[in-house]
């Protein structure tokens, strides 16, 4: 008889896992590129450097997937870690920009390993009708390490007066998950069955009696990719502002540097809306709050574009965070429905949703900046309302396919009626 406990233990574990995996990566993101310009980097390789290994990441992940499922998800995530831990030390050892290119990149393979095994272990440990609330917390938990991280970071920089003891306090703390992972994450894979709507963006099974049989052609679920292109549109919309929000806020609206990064103060405080996020995904609608992603897209963007000013920018920033803190578990509650179609290739799938999460977040910070230096500011945010208006005509068209396709399958194994046809 299992153990019922067992699996809250695990989920838990992976929150307490993201927690401390963010707060070392906190400190080398905030680290690096002050690093690079201490080699001599130009700004433009600094911004190459800082996104050097999701590129690296997006181009592995589906093989890591592959391999994550062929060895086992623990011992997956065992190995991401223990490369990344080694990987904090391994900047101590660079001289060069080319040397850290190389480490940078090093933490993309590991990263492309790691993040396909956390989600569909995510999914797995999860308690049943609790998997947004799950992923809930544990965004939450990454965000709010995040930037006690990034904060951490230049304590340690200013107080040792170099960057020897911030990668050796990343280090440590990197290893903090290792042993987490290692003592409380079971190995053994539960037992799970796909899912009948194959990813529906709405929870569970429809309440309506199944329909007659009908001599139609039965209509198939969405793909996997058809649900990355989902995470890229919405990753990408949002990331359209996020990489040059600092200029927009000093350049545009007229903030000093402190007022801008005072902005920031919001983001772990509005982060910890994540569960209450979480359980209205769980307990009322999932599409509803995957729905208000695009909303805060949409109005922030305006907000921007109407009021240029400390208070507009505030208030944007505010709606846009909590944006971000509704759709993560609503999106991490999609995509372990979507995975639990076929659990032998669980990280696979993972792989393929977050890579589409990737790609908009490279895309979008170079289309931003195509769009800034051809028509400005306005024409930048006006964009970003479009697309978000998109991404959500996108999610609306997803979700009418993937509940067309449940009804056909129930009305495939629903009994046919003895009861004849009227004939006029």
């Amino acid at each position: 008889m299992s153990n019922p406990m067992r699996r809250p233990t695990a989920a838990h574990a992976l929150v307490l896992e993201g927690f401390t995996s963010r707060l070392s990566f906190g400190l080398v993101t905030f680290a690096l590129p002050l690093y690079g310009r201490e080699l001599g980097m130009s700004i433009a390789e600094v911004g190459l450097l800082a996104s050097f290994s999701v590129i690296v990441s997006l181009a592995l992940k589906p093989l890591a997937g592959v391999v994550a499922d062929r060895i086992g998800l623990k011992r997956a995530l065992l190995v991401a870690l223990g490369l990344r831990s080694l990987l904090c030390l391994g900047y101590l050892a660079t001289s060069t920009p080319l040397q850290v290119f190389a480490v940078r990149g090093s933490h993309g393979v590991s990263d492309s390993l790691r993040d396909p095994s956390v989600h569909a272990l995510l999914a797995e440990t999860a308690p049943p009708r609790k998997v947004a609330g799950t992923f809930a917390w544990y965004q939450t938990a990454k965000t709010s390490a995040g930037a006690i991280g990034k904060s951490l970071s230049g304590v340690l920089l200013v107080a040792a007066g170099g960057f020897t003891w911030t990668f050796v306090t990343a280090f440590a703390l990197s290893l903090l998950p290792l042993v987490v992972v290692a003592a409380l994450v079971p190995a053994r894979r539960p037992t799970a069955s796909p899912t009948p709507s194959g990813g529906s963006l709405r929870n569970g099974a429809s309440d309506r009696p199944p329909a007659p049989p009908s001599s139609s052609p039965r209509r198939q679920p969405p793909g996997v990719a058809a649900f990355a292109v989902l995470g890229f549109l919405v990753s990408g919309t949002s990331a359209l502002l996020t990489t040059l929000f600092p200029v927009i806020a000093t350049e545009y609206a007229g903030l000093s540097p402190a007022q801008a990064g005072a902005l920031y103060l919001l983001t772990p405080v509005l982060a910890l809306t994540g569960p209450l996020w979480g359980r209205l995904s769980d307990r009322v609608s999932r599409p509803l709050v995957l729905s208000f992603r695009s909303a805060a897209n949409i109005g922030s963007a305006a907000i921007y574009l109407l009021w240029p000013n400390p208070a507009g920018l505030w208030t944007g920033k505010s709606l846009d965070d909590l944006g971000k803190a509704a759709f993560r578990p609503a999106w991490g509650s999609l995509m372990a429905e979507v995975a639990s179609r076929t659990p032998s290739r669980r990280a696979r799938t993972m792989a393929y949703l977050t890579a589409g999460e990737d790609a908009g977040d490279i895309a979008a910070p170079l289309v931003a900046g195509l769009l800034w230096t051809g028509w400005g500011v306005p024409a930048l945010l006006i964009t970003r309302m479009v697309a978000a208006v998109v991404s959500e005509g996108y999610a609306l068209w997803l979700d009418h396919r993937s509940r067309a396709a449940a009804h056909d399958e129930r009305t495939d194994r629903s009994p046919r009626s003895l009861v004849p046809p009227n004939r006029l």
